[in-house]
């Protein structure tokens, strides 16, 4: 993570997954975040290529990211691969997933 989209990922932690309130970035979908004189690129996945809530989550994604001072526009690019895993949760994503009975990790 590069110090200058530092405060990328700590705006993107306030966005939330729909289904569970955990951060997209603690949920691990947000792979990573390069800026460009304004322009921010976010490369990302979604926990199935079926998530109902794809347009949604990118909304608020995009809503959230030019909220912030100099974002004139952010572009979106959703990856399969490498495909996300559990393995991708964050520690605060698990003991909230743990708390729900939705994971045992």
């Amino acid at each position: 993570m590069k110090e200058n989209t530092q405060r990328y990922w700590d705006a993107l932690k306030e966005v939330m997954d729909p289904e569970f309130p955990v951060s997209v970035v603690d949920m691990g979908l947000i792979y990573d975040i390069q800026e460009n004189q304004g322009t921010i690129d976010i490369t990302m996945t979604y926990t199935s290529v079926s998530c109902a809530c794809m347009e949604w989550i990118e909304g608020d994604i995009e809503k959230r990211l030019l909220q912030e001072p100099g974002v004139k526009k952010v572009n979106i690019q959703v990856v399969w691969d490498p495909p996300w895993t559990v393995d991708r949760l964050s520690q605060e994503a698990r003991e909230k997933m743990k708390h729900w009975g939705v994971s045992s990790r």
